[in-house]
């Protein structure tokens, strides 16, 4: 990787425009440069962030503009494309220098091994160092990807892209999937990459990283300096100097419209006057005539005075008010979820899941009434292996699993809902009995009002179709009173972060939650934690 000079841009795109399918704008005409150093890409979902990048990364060619970059790029997505039945070497992109050097180390030395090894031949020893640097040296380079857990798949991308040395590296959502441990690891390379780097995240430690933060807000790109907090401090003393400038505004638009109200009764006063006047005939008709005329002039122009003042108050209202944010919240009352205080929800007697260290230890696990667990332990340890064992997806190896009440989950890929159908046709898959208009007015408490709720769900940010799961699980019939989630936040920014909390607020059932978010569980109100893996 070449070392970079700090002022050129790395990586600029102007004029860059790009629709969904069905023909829902994206991003219009949007400019965006980005110099060296590390950058943090916020926004809210469904803002085009994730998009931004693949266009930048070329994975989406754009309806018009176009993207330069100044050196090697790199490009991490949310979604790794890995075949489960690929080995490692593979993944990290040096199979075919391995197989030559080994190849050569066998005695074939042939031209065409030289070639492919060319300058790389400390190819292992570089992978197994990249790979000891975020906890992943216990893999073997010929060890299979489908015996990787989620998170081990996505250090593993990127040791794949650091092995490539890029001069640009692009990450959406690095930190999907990963435990307290891998976390810092992935921190760690984030602070030792010597390049041009964006990060898409809601990871606040991780943004805490970057020196500076670009917001991507009604297609439009707004720079903040500094790290994420400083872009806080920045923001809540542009939001409190807004929402001032918004009662000033307010205060000035109500005395106007008091102006303008005294005017109109001053104008009526004088006017009946004058006809008094005219009618009693006191002076000359001509005379008389050309006061009246003179009288409806003035007023006229007094009129029309105080009506443009109401009408520029008005104005400075509605600039004031766009400068406020207005992220919306979910906020719903979901008392069928409701689960007394002493009901048994779930029992977990001597199991053994699936996959599991079969001289483990065995899980054990009670809940009664509405209680809040918190699932946690290391890549690899089972969380999801046993939410799926609870919910039937995988039979147990030994024990049993008892839950007498409806249960629902939302698993980390989120392929419970139809690519296809719209979102109001996939909570209607959840709750057949309800009607279209109960359906619509319930999707409308998770923000997905009018023809929003009529969008196909493989056009979605991956935050609001994570929004769209939960609206059908919650909405389910009969209502779900155990709800297991795993790592929920892993698809949302900061703000769907809250709006999920606030989701669940009104949830009234037993939960049992996977999630290395530790803001996320505080928040949630969490009633005790059950760790696997120790």
């Amino acid at each position: 990787m070449s070392q970079p000079t700090f002022h050129d841009p790395a990586v600029i795109a102007t004029g860059l425009s790009y629709a969904w399918p069905d023909g829902t704008p994206v991003l219009d005409g949007l400019d965006f440069s980005v110099t060296p150093g590390r950058t943090g890409l916020i926004g809210r979902n469904g803002s085009g962030k994730s998009t931004l990048l693949r266009l930048v990364a070329g994975d989406l060619t754009p309806d018009a503009g176009q993207v330069r970059i100044r050196g090697t790029l790199g490009y991490l997505p949310q979604r790794l494309p890995l075949d489960v039945e690929l080995p490692v070497d593979v993944a990290l992109g040096i199979a075919g220098p391995r197989r030559a050097l080994h190849a050569i180390e066998r005695g074939e030395v042939t031209e065409e091994n030289y070639a492919a090894v060319g300058e790389q031949w400390d190819v292992e020893e570089r992978a197994q160092a990249e790979l000891d640097r975020l906890g992943l040296g216990h893999l073997g380079l010929d060890r299979r990807l489908a015996e990787l857990s989620g998170g081990e798949a996505i250090l593993l991308g990127l040791a794949g892209q650091l092995l490539r040395g890029p001069d640009v590296l692009l990450l959406d959502e690095p930190t999907n999937n990963l435990d307290t441990g891998a976390r810092e690891r992935l921190h760690q390379a984030v602070t030792e990459f010597r390049g041009t780097l964006v990060v898409v995240s809601h990871d606040r430690a991780l943004l805490d990283l970057v020196d500076s933060v670009a917001e991507l807000r009604d297609g439009e790109v707004n720079w903040f300096g500094g790290n994420f907090s400083a872009y806080e401090e920045a923001l809540a003393v542009a939001q409190e100097a807004a929402h001032r400038d918004v009662r000033v505004a307010e205060s000035d638009l109500r005395r106007q419209r008091r102006e303008l109200v005294d005017t109109q009764v001053k104008l009526a006063r004088r006017q009946r006057y004058g006809q008094k006047m005219f009618d009693q005939k006191r002076e000359p008709k001509i005379v008389m005539g050309a006061r009246r005329r003179a009288a409806e002039q003035s007023a006229g122009r007094l009129r029309n005075e105080h009506e443009e003042k109401v009408r520029l108050a008005r104005e400075r209202l509605s600039e004031a008010e766009l400068a406020v944010r207005d992220d919306d919240e979910i906020r719903v009352d979901l008392p069928a979820t409701e689960v007394p205080a002493g009901r048994t929800v779930l029992s977990l007697m001597d199991l053994l899941p699936r996959y599991a260290d079969p001289l483990g230890p065995r899980v054990d696990l009670e809940l009664r009434g509405p209680e809040r667990v918190a699932l946690v332990g290391p890549n690899g340890s089972g969380k999801t292996t046993l939410l799926r064992t609870i919910v039937g997806e995988l039979g147990p190896v030994a024990g049993e699993v008892h839950a007498p009440v409806p249960i629902r989950y939302l698993p980390q890929r989120l392929d419970l809902l139809d690519e296809e159908a719209s979102v109001v046709a996939n909570a209607a898959r959840f709750a057949p009995q309800a009607t279209p208009n109960a359906l619509r007015a319930r999707l409308a408490r998770f923000l997905f009002r009018g023809a929003r709720a009529d969008q196909p769900v493989g056009t979605l940010s991956g935050g609001e179709r994570f929004r769209a799961a939960l609206a059908a699980l919650l909405l389910a019939e009969p209502a779900p009173q155990l709800l297991l989630l795993d790592e929920p936040t892993n698809n949302l920014d900061l703000a769907g972060v809250r709006q999920l909390t606030t989701a669940l607020a009104g949830y009234r059932g037993a939960l049992i939650v996977v999630s290395h978010d530790r803001r996320f569980l505080a928040e949630l109100g969490i009633d005790r934690t059950v760790t696997l893996g120790r």
